[in-house]
């Protein structure tokens, strides 16, 4: 696993969710994944078909643009859309992930019938999409799946906990801190070991130290989840409820321990290069030799440590904690990680906390969703490459293409007119736009797992060893040259991203389909839906975080001081905008955790209006042409603010709050469309209007 959090700088928090859910499931179910059995030749329940590009029955003719914009292009998509009870939520992200999923349940289960003509790759991705379903055998099987686990947890020594702790995140279960590759941030051919924070069960830092009445609630639900999860694996109910008040007091520490969500979206304060032996000198000798054989890392005489105040702090809270609480905190992380390849007590546990307790979903995900979900995660390229024979339309990677290539005209063309960066960072900024790479669609060379064996009856066995493979792969790039044509993504996800140290941006096929591109709607809309997707990645590369890296990767210092202040200024102006909102009962946007999304929407938007306009002239359209009663700049603007839809349930909005990048979709609409300078002509706002756009917060 990459564990550098600036490699996925992705457009949308549900489509991350559901990114993650589809790793995760390879071991554990996620909080938005968590499922009953169900038999293994249930088809959907519901049909999903795609989102109209433009989408005038979610229009609310009688809301004022003017005024509150989102609530006029959104404000029937809730009326629309009610959230299905095995949701936390409804957008347009969420509305083609069903899509997508739907179609990967459809190769997956042709390829479940065990036919000699399977190519390898079929093969695995049908018997694992079986194994997975076979939910009878499951049962059947209990928990002798991981009872050899569970038994050399027993038997651990306090000298052991090292390796025994790199045999557990080789299988997926990171307990105590994490480890994994990196692409160092300082020398972008180089890739090294990284080492990190870690080891919680909660989301992160802050559900440990907040001392709210809900988080204390959610803190007493979390103990009681443990409690029950250490019982249906065999303890007393006594000794259950002790080890999980010692546990949430174990994990206490290490959250205390850890740096915010807020903190480390600074690359500089997760950067810091350690010899190995400084390493283990600052945590009192600790042999991690152990470890890293256990991990399969390749030998290795110096890694860059994320937190360097978290390890001596996380060695003496294994130290304090007695033998029984470390064994009770290894064995429940390795059941609950376990619990969607376990009998329907396990996984019925995992989903009423993570998912109806934290995120407020009523109901589990059809089995089929997950299913199909974790063979993306796991067998995603084999998958993938599915997919894409039979989804992905022939030009629609050259159409995309040329959007990109609009798109970073116009920020080239805007570099010209900020009159508030001097020519000398204008030149290494264009130096920068001119380097970024366009990865569009699937990946040039596709992935081998001839090496990853999967069984039509092993679900667990499965999951484990597509962990296990994952782990080998990544590692063994540490000393390794780059792969510049290797995806973070898989090509049905439905999302996108900036690389930082790879410079590029990625747009997997998934994304590249109705409601976001659609070959059939017009120019406007495109432009609106995915230009601005597109615009929102290429800006990631010169946000607050982007913008320390250099056209190669590295991250250096190319801003003169006196633009780098006039920067710090304005994305000021946008901490302050976006933490003004309250998103829910008093809880208000993170206006320096969300900064770069915020940048990114607000600067994409820009760039995505520029090319469109662009593009008309380019293409002799009439832009003042109304189609369904609007002008190109009206569509463009709505189908904007349409990719922002959304009816969430009011946990998953808090949830995102305090630990997403994201800001609620209502401020991502509202707050980058009162920043744009052609808004107001195309809707007529008057001066007065709060919509009018404000100079000060504008950056790109």
């Amino acid at each position: 696993m990459n564990y550098a959090s600036l490699r996925m700088a992705a457009i949308s928090p549900l489509a991350t969710a559901a990114l993650s859910a589809a790793f995760l499931l390879a071991t554990c179910p996620s909080p938005l994944t968590a499922q009953s059995p169900a038999k293994a030749d249930a088809p959907p329940e519901t049909h999903y078909v795609p989102a109209p590009a433009f989408d005038t029955s979610s229009i609310d003719p009688k809301a004022d643009p003017c005024n509150d914009f989102y609530k006029f292009a959104c404000g029937n998509f809730a009326a629309n859309h009610p959230i299905p009870s095995d949701q936390t939520g409804v957008d347009q992200f969420y509305l083609l992930y069903n899509v997508n999923t739907q179609e990967l349940n459809g190769i997956l289960k042709k390829y479940t019938v065990a036919d000699p003509s399977r190519t390898p790759n079929e093969q695995k991705i049908g018997d694992y999409y079986a194994a997975c379903m076979n939910t009878d055998l499951i049962e059947q099987r209990g928990l002798a799946p991981i009872q050899p686990l569970l038994d050399a947890i027993n038997k651990v020594s306090r000298p052991g906990l090292p390796y025994f702790a790199g045999e557990l995140q080789r299988y997926g279960v990171n307990v105590f801190f994490g480890f994994g590759e990196l692409q160092d941030f300082k020398d972008s051919t180089k890739q090294v070991a990284f080492i990190d924070q870690g080891g919680l069960g909660l989301p992160e830092r802050d559900y440990y130290t907040r001392t709210g009445d809900k988080d204390k609630t959610l803190r007493d639900q979390y103990v009681a989840h443990i409690t029950k999860v250490l019982t249906l694996a065999g303890e007393t109910p006594q000794q259950a409820a002790l080890d999980a008040k010692n546990i949430l007091a174990f994990e206490t520490t290490l959250a205390e321990a850890s740096m915010t969500n807020t903190e480390r979206r600074d690359p500089e304060a997760i950067y810091h290069p350690q010899t190995m032996a400084a390493f283990e000198a600052s945590i009192g000798n600790v042999p991690f030799a152990p470890f890293f054989e256990a991990i399969h890392s390749p030998h290795i005489d110096s890694l860059v440590n994320g937190n360097p105040a978290f390890f001596p702090k996380m060695i003496e809270a294994v130290h304090n904690a007695d033998m029984q609480t470390l064994r009770a905190y290894l064995r429940f992380h390795v059941v609950d990680e376990a619990a969607s390849n376990l009998p329907k007590r396990f996984d019925d546990e995992r989903f009423d906390f993570y998912g109806r307790k934290l995120s407020g979903q009523p109901e589990q995900r059809p089995r089929w969703k997950r299913c199909s979900a974790a063979v993306d995660g796991s067998l995603g390229e084999a998958l993938g490459q599915v997919y894409v024979s039979q989804y992905f339309a022939g030009d629609s990677k050259a159409k995309t293409l040329e959007m990109v290539h609009d798109i970073e005209s116009a920020m080239n063309n805007d570099l010209d007119t900020l009159d508030w960066m001097s020519p000398q960072t204008k030149v290494r900024a264009k130096e920068k736009l001119h380097a970024v790479a366009d990865k569009i669609g699937y990946p040039e060379h596709w992935r081998d797992y001839s090496k990853l064996n999967v069984a039509p009856d092993d679900a667990f066995g499965n999951a484990q060893r597509a962990t296990a493979f994952e782990n080998d792969r990544e590692l063994a790039k540490i000393g390794q040259p780059i792969d510049k044509l290797e995806w973070g993504m898989t090509p049905p996800t439905v999302n996108a991203y900036y690389d930082p140290s790879m410079n590029n941006i990625n747009f997997p096929a998934g994304i590249l389909q109705p409601a976001f591109y659609d070959a059939k709607a017009d120019v406007a809309v495109n432009y609106g839906h995915i230009g601005a997707v597109i615009g929102h990645e290429l800006t990631h590369g010169f946000d607050d975080q982007g913008r320390k890296f250099d056209a190669t990767g590295n991250m250096t210092d190319w801003w003169t001081a006196e633009d780098a202040k006039k920067f710090e200024s304005r994305a000021g102006c946008l901490v302050n905008e976006y933490g003004s909102f309250t998103a829910v009962d008093d809880v208000k946007v993170n206006g320096k955790l969300t900064l770069g999304e915020n940048t990114a929407d607000n600067g994409g938007l820009v760039l995505a209006y520029m090319a469109y306009v662009a593009r008309a002239k380019k293409d002799g359209l009439d832009i003042n042409k109304k189609i369904d009663g609007y002008t190109g700049p009206q569509r463009f603007y709505i189908a904007f603010a349409q990719n922002w839809c959304e009816n969430a349930r009011p946990e998953q909005v808090r949830q995102q709050v305090l630990t997403d990048g994201h800001s609620p979709d209502h401020f991502r609409a509202n707050g980058a469309i009162v920043n744009q300078p052609g808004f107001a002509p195309a809707f007529g706002c008057k001066k007065a209007s709060p919509m009018v756009p404000a100079d000060a917060c504008r950056i790109w």
